[in-house]
C-alpha cells in the first residue's frame, strides 16, 4: 500500500499541472480554445492508452483512434436512443471498446513488432469504412440514427452543462485515466508487463501468465479509448467520420514517441502536437497541414537522438542543472581560500 500511495516528484508535477489545468484554463481561455482544450484533453486520455502500450510491453497498437470512434459512436446512439444518466452511458461505452480491445489482443497473443502493427492498422481501417459508410448517430431512427437537417440534442452530465464546468470534468476524468494506468504499473500488472516486454519466454518461465496480461493490457487501452471518444462526443455533440480514420491512429502514435512514451508529461506534449499546434497554425493564418512537417521532423529528432523523447530530454536536462554543483560550493574553492 505505501508503494501505491507513494507520490514520486514526476507524480507531483503531473497532479499540479492537472490542478492548474482544472482551475486556470477556464477562466483565461476563451470559448473556441475552451473546446479545443477540451479536445485536447479527451486525445491525451486515449494517447495515454497507446503509449503505455507501447511503454509497458513494446506493443504496437494502431487502433486507438478507431476505438476512439466506436466509444463515441455508442455515446451517441445511448444518449439518443435511452433518456440514461450521462454517466451510464459513459460507462457503457467504456465497457463496449474494452471488449473490442480484448478481441484486437487475439491477434497480439501470437504477434509483435511489424506484424501486429499491421493487423491493428487493418482493424482500425475496417472501422474507418464502417463510419464512413454509416456515419455516427445524431437522432434519427433505427439502429444508425441518423437523419438529415440538425442533430439531436445531447445532455452533458448534471455537474457539467457549461463549456468550462463540461472542461474540468474532462481533466478530472483524464486525471483518473492517468492514476488508473500508473497505479497498474506499481502492482503486479505492471511486474508482470515489464517481464514480458523483456523476453515472452523469460515471462512464462518465472510464471506469468503472458495471454492474461496482454489482454488485460489491451483492454485497458480500449477503456481509455472508449472514455476518450465519449468525452469527445459530449463536447462537440456530434461526430464526424474523417476524425477517426486510420491515418489519425498512426499520427497519434508517431506522436506519443515524439512526446516520450514513458511519461505522463510525453502524452501531454503529443496531445498538444495533435490538437492545438493546428488550431495555432489556423488562428495566425497559416496553413494547419503545416503541421504533418513539424511532426516528421520531431519524429525524425526522436528516432535519431530522443529515445525517450521530448519529455525524456526535458527531465534528462533538468536532472542536469539541479546536479551542476555552485561555483561557491566548498568543493570548487582552493584549499587555501578563507571559508
Amino acid at each position: 500500500m505505501t508503494r501505491l500511495l507513494r507520490v514520486t516528484p514526476s507524480g507531483a508535477a503531473g497532479l499540479a499541472f492537472a490542478a492548474f489545468a482544472f482551475l486556470a484554463i477556464p477562466l483565461l481561455a476563451g470559448k473556441l480554445w475552451l473546446s479545443v482544450f477540451t479536445s485536447t484533453a479527451c486525445f491525451a486520455m486515449a494517447c495515454s492508452g497507446v503509449a503505455f502500450m507501447y511503454a509497458r510491453l513494446g506493443m504496437v497498437s494502431l487502433t486507438q483512434v478507431g476505438l476512439m470512434g466506436v466509444g463515441g459512436w455508442v455515446m451517441l446512439r445511448l444518449n439518443h436512443a435511452y433518456a440514461l444518466p450521462f454517466e451510464i452511458n459513459l460507462i457503457v461505452a467504456g465497457l463496449v471498446t474494452m471488449v473490442f480491445g480484448w478481441l484486437l489482443a487475439l491477434p497480439a497473443l501470437r504477434l509483435r513488432g511489424l506484424y501486429l502493427a499491421l493487423v491493428t492498422l487493418m482493424a482500425a481501417g475496417g472501422l474507418e469504412i464502417i463510419f464512413a459508410t454509416f456515419q455516427f448517430p445524431n437522432g434519427g431512427e433505427g439502429f444508425w440514427g441518423v437523419k438529415t437537417g440538425s442533430a439531436g440534442a445531447f445532455r452533458r452530465p448534471a455537474l457539467a452543462q457549461s463549456a468550462e464546468a463540461y472542461f474540468r470534468y474532462t481533466v478530472a476524468l483524464v486525471t483518473a485515466g492517468f492514476l488508473l494506468i500508473e497505479f497498474h504499473r506499481r502492482l503486479k500488472p505492471g511486474r508482470a508487463w515489464a517481464l514480458i516486454r523483456r523476453s515472452e519466454a523469460a515471462a512464462m518461465s518465472a510464471g506469468v501468465n503472458v495471454t492474461l496480461y496482454k489482454t488485460w493490457a489491451f483492454g485497458i487501452a480500449g477503456l481509455l479509448a472508449g472514455v476518450s471518444g465519449a468525452m469527445l462526443a459530449g463536447s462537440l455533440g456530434l461526430l464526424d467520420d474523417a476524425t477517426f480514420r486510420a491515418s489519425e491512429s498512426i499520427m497519434l502514435f508517431a506522436l506519443a514517441v515524439v512526446g516520450g512514451a514513458r511519461y505522463w508529461l510525453g502524452v501531454v506534449i503529443a496531445a498538444t502536437l495533435y490538437r492545438i499546434l493546428p488550431a495555432l497554425l489556423n488562428n495566425w493564418g497559416v496553413d494547419a497541414d503545416l503541421s504533418f512537417v513539424i511532426f516528421g521532423a520531431g519524429l525524425l529528432h526522436a528516432v535519431i537522438t530522443a529515445p525517450d523523447g521530448i519529455a525524456g530530454q526535458l527531465g534528462d536536462l533538468l536532472r542536469r542543472v539541479i546536479r551542476r554543483p555552485s561555483k561557491d560550493t566548498p568543493e570548487d574553492r582552493p584549499k587555501d581560500a578563507p571559508a
